[in-house]
């Protein structure tokens, strides 16, 4: 790999681990010391280079440990779970190595978005209650969450996030079971007229589980960009005898919560699911007082070089 490539990605990626962050579980456990921001740097470097060999250029099947296929499409890449969960790491988040299945993000030069898959399986999820849902009431859940959140990125040196509130109130399609929603959020010492950090979430359910596709992006790019994780949801089919509608009320077993729990509600006190919500800017090189940065593309443009033994023509 080129030199400049690397110092380029290490810049960029350093900017990132400042400010990004997702959904995780989050076990109990004392944090760890903060690092210095030329280790954090230095880390998240490393991370990329990592996922950048080990990963998969679409189109291709990428299969889903054993509950589904990801038909991956052109100009998508997919990061496997021991390279993502790396850089997700490096990027400030707490994971949790069970549920976390890999990171797609795109290739084509307007692409700056992630997207992180996850697979939660506590059985079958009952969607009853998506008819009857408060849209206010899952909002404050998440507000709750990300509170309390924000004591584990305060003791790991992270700067600590605000939820404003509905980007896409939450909707669910009860024919393919697919859940969609997504939050407005910020640092809490962002200026109220800075960019804001979209979390756009899509949910497949399944017969034992759900698959979590996490899109994160910014207020000015989301009505773009959500269309890569809409694209993704569809291009996610559930294995033979994995799908929802595969349910044996006779022998499988249902979640202790339904739906609404989906998006904060009980997962997020009972199962310690914390809503760490993205703030995801490009004018941030300030923030973390590195030099003035040309983005560019920034780490996509990492994913976006020709395979070595790729033809001209590819």
């Amino acid at each position: 790999m080129r030199k400049s490539g690397i110092a380029f990605i290490g810049a960029v990626a350093a900017m990132l681990l400042a400010i990004l962050a997702l959904p995780a579980l989050v076990r109990a456990q004392s944090p760890p010391a903060a690092q210095s921001e030329e280790a954090r740097r230095a880390e998240s470097n490393a991370a990329w280079q990592a996922g950048e060999k080990a990963g998969t250029r679409g189109p291709a099947d990428i299969t889903l440990i054993d509950q589904a296929v990801l038909k991956l499409p052109a100009d998508y890449f997919f990061i496997p779970k021991a390279e993502g969960m790396r850089i997700m790491r490096s990027l400030g988040n707490t994971v949790n190595e069970p549920t976390f299945v890999g990171l797609v993000v795109g290739t084509k030069q307007s692409d700056q978005w992630v997207v992180v898959a996850r697979y939660i399986k506590e059985g079958y999820i009952k969607d009853d209650d998506a008819k009857d849902w408060n849209a206010d009431e899952l909002l404050q859940n998440l507000k709750d969450g990300t509170e309390e959140s924000n004591k584990d990125r305060a003791a790991r040196g992270f700067r600590e996030l605000e939820v404003l509130g509905w980007v896409e109130k939450p909707a669910y399609d009860s024919a393919t079971h697919r859940l969609v929603w997504s939050l407005l959020s910020k640092q809490k010492d962002q200026p109220d007229a800075a960019e804001k950090g979209i979390n756009y979430n899509t949910y497949a359910l399944g017969r034992d589980g759900y698959f979590s596709l996490n899109l994160l992006t910014n207020s000015s790019r989301v009505n773009t960009d959500k269309g890569a994780a809409r694209e993704l949801l569809a291009a996610l089919s559930y294995n033979a005898g994995k799908g929802y509608e595969d349910f044996n009320a006779a022998t499988d077993h249902i979640a202790e919560y339904g739906i609404a729990a989906l998006i904060g509600g009980v997962v997020a006190k009972k199962l310690g699911l914390l809503a760490l919500i993205s703030v995801f800017v490009l004018k941030f090189a300030k923030v973390i007082g590195l030099a003035a940065l040309a983005l560019g593309g920034g780490i996509w443009n990492f994913f976006r070089r020709k395979p070595k033994n790729a033809s001209p023509n590819a």
